[in-house]
């Protein structure tokens, strides 16, 4: 992987940026963060996960989602919106529709860790969030619904700005049915990828979430209509695309069109969460501790904010 600038393309340093000051909260400047693979998991938990590393974090993730939920309320200028790319709680403990309304369970669990979060939190859908084929798309999707008011993908719009979730499970990759089932490669569906499209046409100036890496998902699903065209054509809006799901830090540059970050877990590390400051009047933007990564691993140094 590449090393990580600072800055890129619709993202010019500011001169506040180059002293260690931060600017101000005002109708210029505004502040959002993203964390992933948060992985919460409830009392119904039933071990051991793959390996000694991951069944020792899964007990972990509660903990860690709070130290980064409290550096992230504690900034200032505060943060203004939130994404977390995927992966919200950790599978589901009961195939039955009502056990989720009978039980306090991880769902139950990770709305109320995000419920303490100052600024909105706005949850996209991660290969964990689902069980297929055992509990069904269509259930994930209701109980998102019920329980946390959430669509399978959406748009978010702040400050003249668009956030957009997308969701890599809706494709026939991740359909039972399917000949092209296969859990490991992602696929958004045409409908989705019609709304995407509709979504890039207003040509606003948009980040880009998706759970799977952009190496992981189709290219290409209907006929040369699928995401990369669609990120290739539009890669001048599109400030940044970031994922989760791989739980380290990779940095695939313009590989895909736009700018393409993977980040770590707060699952692995309460360090793990990116900070992005941007300027509307400038239309810029930057990730204000992407020089505390340490590629290619879990972690990141912890971000220190300078006072001016």
């Amino acid at each position: 992987m590449l090393d990580a600038p600072l800055a890129f393309h619709g993202a010019e340093v500011t001169s506040a940026q180059r002293s260690g000051t931060i600017p101000e909260a005002n109708s210029r400047f505004f502040r959002f963060a993203i964390i992933a693979d948060t992985h919460i998991i409830d009392d119904f938990y039933k071990g051991p996960e793959g390996n000694a590393l991951d069944t020792e974090t899964i007990f972990k993730t509660t903990a860690r989602l709070e130290k980064a939920r409290a550096l992230i309320n504690s900034l200032n200028p505060a943060v203004e919106q939130s994404f977390l790319v995927g992966d919200y709680f950790h599978d589901y403990p009961s195939v039955d529709y009502d056990f989720y309304f009978k039980n306090r369970t991880r769902i139950d669990n990770a709305k109320t860790l995000t419920d303490g979060f100052h600024a909105p939190v706005n949850v996209g859908f991660g290969n964990h969030d689902y069980a297929v084929p055992k509990v069904s798309r269509e259930m994930t999707h209701d109980l998102f619904q019920a329980k946390l008011g959430l669509k399978p993908y959406y748009a978010v719009e702040h400050r003249g700005y668009k956030f957009i979730h997308l969701n890599n499970f809706i494709g026939n990759t991740w359909n039972p049915t399917s000949s092209e089932y296969n859990r490991g490669a992602g696929s958004l569906g045409e409908e989705q990828l019609n709304w995407f499209e509709a979504q890039l046409r207003k040509r606003k100036l948009t980040f880009v979430f998706i759970h799977y890496p952009l190496i992981d998902v189709r290219d290409t699903e209907v006929r040369d209509y699928g995401i990369l065209p669609l990120l290739k054509r539009y890669k001048e809006n599109i400030q940044f695309v970031v994922s989760g799901h791989k739980h380290k830090w990779y940095n695939f540059a313009r590989t895909f069109g736009p700018q393409h970050y993977v980040m770590g877990s707060t699952r692995y590390d309460e360090d793990a969460y990116m900070i992005v400051d941007v300027d509307t009047k400038q239309a810029t933007h930057s990730i204000v501790n992407l020089n505390l990564v340490d590629w290619a691993t879990h972690y990141s140094q912890p971000y220190r904010q300078k006072v001016s």
